[in-house]
């Protein structure tokens, strides 16, 4: 029986294309996934990203809340590698992965309805890699365009793009090779009218050159927006129908109208477990008055709380009036520690109100550095920020957990924030650790974790190059586009307000930025005063908390940390210092207790608890690799005497000639008239001949000491 194959055509199949940044982009619906709501394979440059979203008919039973699932699939095929997992097949995301994620989470959860509880998930795989084309910027855009033409509710769509400063100029999606020497990295993503999400970092750039790579990539942004919003009248779906959260309005204003004091009381502190007592009071109150007549108000309490504290907060902090009775720029009272934890390489801890944040900074060689097995074109990373979330910071009984998406990304920030100031290996040959534990949590603990990592850093000895500080600024607007923002934000004043705009940075410029936002997205009067805000804040943390705890890096590493020497051999050299097997390099770690790792441009970092077993490495890779020059001075002893010289050894293994001739100034009858076996002295390398025979003299080097000490210069 034979098998009748009938060929595939795709009518329905559309591309649509632009230039972005001088790159050619396509989005192409109609081919892949048709199962999906909406899919879209973005092509741009030699990157392919397809973008599915999919959601759900209905909502699950008793949901409330939106259930928004981000996945950004790195495929090594991308890049033409294998895995390098036991598997040899793709796992858990990495970090970079996750991070893109959020980064195509926060802007378009805001756009969602609010009342939509359908799952909706967006899937994002990257099938081919075009470093100098950005899967990242890719990935945004597909998914605005497929959430943008699908039947799904959305109130997009978005354009995004990346800003790089090469050369003091700003740069729209930057290559591979202008990205290595840029001093910004931005993603900007707009709607028409406003920017919605922030993600950056810097190498302390001022907040006029920040403002503008901003305000340009916004309206670089326009020019996608115009693309998709063509594809949706031509192709886009409707929107459908979908069940409104129930929601008791009656119930809420009776609440309203007869707790509204009492409501206010509650809210009129600045201690978290305060205020959450007296709403628990509240709440028995309620249920005394209306219980009765609303048999089911237990179900709509939680909202019922949000929006009663959401309306009390908004309305403080449009007349000026903050929850524990702030003004709008005023920081809540702070303290900084350093050396807490005294078996650790560096400690500090940072307070902020009632959060608190512990760092401790671990330094090792660099052998210790991240492997990363990625997509991208980061092979290692030599400093690691990891982020510590536990239960009890915010009073909740929960067990440990691996980190998750919101650990990974503000360990990431916080990283971000401060590899801008480290020093390079050649200045400071350490692997970096940070780990920051947040101990109590109410409010902004990323940007306590990078304070209080600055301070762990200075005090375990490393020289960064300027402070940090990070700090947070909120935002509520009025009905009428009015707005009002806030430094320092704290959890309630986060949990209500519109917007967490965090600024990391030196009293120099900013190093990272993250912006996440509740509303449909900010204008560029906002942004510019977050910007100006979050500067004065963040240095008067640095001048009066921080550099009176710890005013510079310590001089010396802990104690407790390994010491290090880098040098530098001929790579020719290398082979010799290993030796056969290893056997060469594997003896002298054993005769002195150092660690040394080797590379192939002949970088040579030797590690070891103490410095003298970095020192006697050393002299021992030093004198493997011993080469002689013409003209220079030596100290040697004497290993052979023949009768027509002496043999003085420079190094180990490395001796030269004296002719009798050379051994004094004046003529001599045998060689043991000038010296015997085991003598020093010095000598002067006059030949190195074709054969790599060393002579040397000891008449001409006298000469050359006596001149010296004659013109006050001391020979060593």
């Amino acid at each position: 029986m034979s098998t009748i194959i009938t060929q595939r055509q795709f009518p329905g199949c559309r591309r649509y294309e632009m230039e972005l940044a001088g790159r050619p982009l396509f989005l192409e619906v109609g081919k892949l996934a048709e199962l999906a709501n909406a899919a879209v394979m973005v092509g741009y440059g030699d990157t392919r990203v397809l973008v599915c979203a999919t959601a759900a008919p209905r909502p699950r039973d008793g949901i409330d809340f939106f259930p928004l699932s981000v996945d950004f699939e790195e495929k090594m095929y991308s890049v033409g590698r294998i895995p390098g997992s036991f598997n040899r097949r793709e796992g858990r995301p990495g970090e970079k992965g996750v991070l893109t994620a959020r980064v195509i989470d926060r802007p378009i959860r805001p756009l969602f309805p609010y009342d939509f509880r359908n799952d909706v998930s967006i899937m994002a795989t990257v099938m081919s890699v075009d470093h100098d084309c950005s899967p990242e910027v890719a990935a945004l855009i597909g998914t605005s365009a497929a959430l943008a033409i699908s039947d799904i509710p959305w109130n997009g769509p978005i354009g995004a793009l990346k800003v790089g400063l090469v050369d003091g100029k700003l740069v729209f999606n930057p290559t591979s090779e202008q990205r290595k020497t840029s001093d910004l990295d931005v993603t900007v993503v707009s709607t028409g009218k406003k920017v919605v999400m922030i993600e950056a970092g810097a190498n302390e750039v001022d907040n006029d050159t920040m403002y503008e790579a901003i305000r340009m990539a916004h309206e670089e942004n326009q020019k996608q927006i115009a693309l998709i919003n063509q594809m949706v009248s031509e192709i886009g779906k409707p929107k459908f129908d979908y069940p409104h959260a129930d929601f008791d309005q009656e119930l809420f204003d009776k609440i309203v109208s007869a707790t509204m004091d009492e409501a206010r009381a509650a809210m009129d502190t600045d201690d978290k477990n305060v205020r959450e007592a007296r709403w628990n009071a509240l709440i028995d109150h309620w249920h005394e008055l209306f219980l009765e007549d609303y048999p089911n108000m237990d179900q709509y309490l939680e909202e019922i709380t949000y929006k009663f504290q959401k309306k009390i907060v908004k309305a403080w902090l449009l007349e000026g009036h903050r929850v524990d009775g702030r003004k709008s720029n005023e920081i809540r009272p702070l303290s900084a520690e350093v050396g807490i934890l005294p078996r650790v390489h560096g400690s500090g801890l940072f307070t902020r109100g009632q959060t608190q944040v512990l760092s401790a900074c671990t330094l090792d060689t660099l052998s210790a550095a991240q492997k990363l097995d990625t997509i991208w074109e980061e092979t290692e990373k030599r400093y690691m920020h990891h982020y510590n979330f536990p239960g009890y910071s915010v009073g909740e009984a929960k067990p440990a957990r691996s980190p998750g998406r919101r650990e990974i990304g503000h360990g990431a920030l916080a990283e971000r924030a401060l590899l801008p100031v480290l020093p390079s290996v050649e200045e400071f040959p350490y692997a970096i650790r940070v780990v920051s534990e947040v101990v109590s949590s109410n409010g902004s603990t990323s940007q306590g974790s990078i304070c209080g990592s600055t301070l762990a850093l200075m005090d375990a000895g490393v020289p960064i190059k300027a402070p940090v500080a990070g700090i947070s600024c909120g935002l509520i607007q009025d009905d009428n586009g009015g707005f009002t923002t806030f430094i320092d934000i704290q959890g309630v004043e986060d949990f209500h307000g519109e917007m967490d705009f965090k600024v990391a940075g030196t009293k120099k410029g900013i190093t990272a930025i993250q912006m996440d936002l509740k509303n449909d997205g900010l204008t560029m009067e906002i942004i510019r005063n977050a910007l100006d805000i979050t500067y004065d804040a963040r240095c008067e943390i640095l001048d009066q908390i921080m550099l009176p705890c710890i005013a510079a890096p310590r001089k010396e590493v802990s104690k407790y940390a390994p010491k290090m020497i880098t040098m530098h051999i001929d790579p020719d050299k290398i082979r010799e210092v290993i030796g056969s097997g290893g056997k060469v390099i594997q003896k002298i770690v054993a005769d002195t207790g150092a660690k040394i790792d080797i590379n192939d441009d002949g970088s040579v970092f030797i590690s070891a608890p103490n410095p003298e077993s970095c020192d006697a490495a050393k002299k021992c890779i030093d004198d493997i690799v011993f080469v002689p020059e013409v003209g220079s001075l030596y100290y040697g002893r004497v290993v052979r005497l023949m009768t027509f010289g002496a043999f003085v050894e420079l190094a180990p293994g490395k001796d030269g000639l004296v002719h009798i001739s050379k051994l004094a100034d004046h003529r001599i009858e045998k060689v043991e008239d000038a010296c015997k076996i085991g003598d020093m002295m010095w000598v002067k390398v006059t030949e190195i001949d074709e054969k790599g025979r060393v002579n040397l003299s000891h008449k001409d080097a006298m000469k050359e000491i006596a001149a010296k000490e004659a013109a006050g210069e001391r020979v060593k």
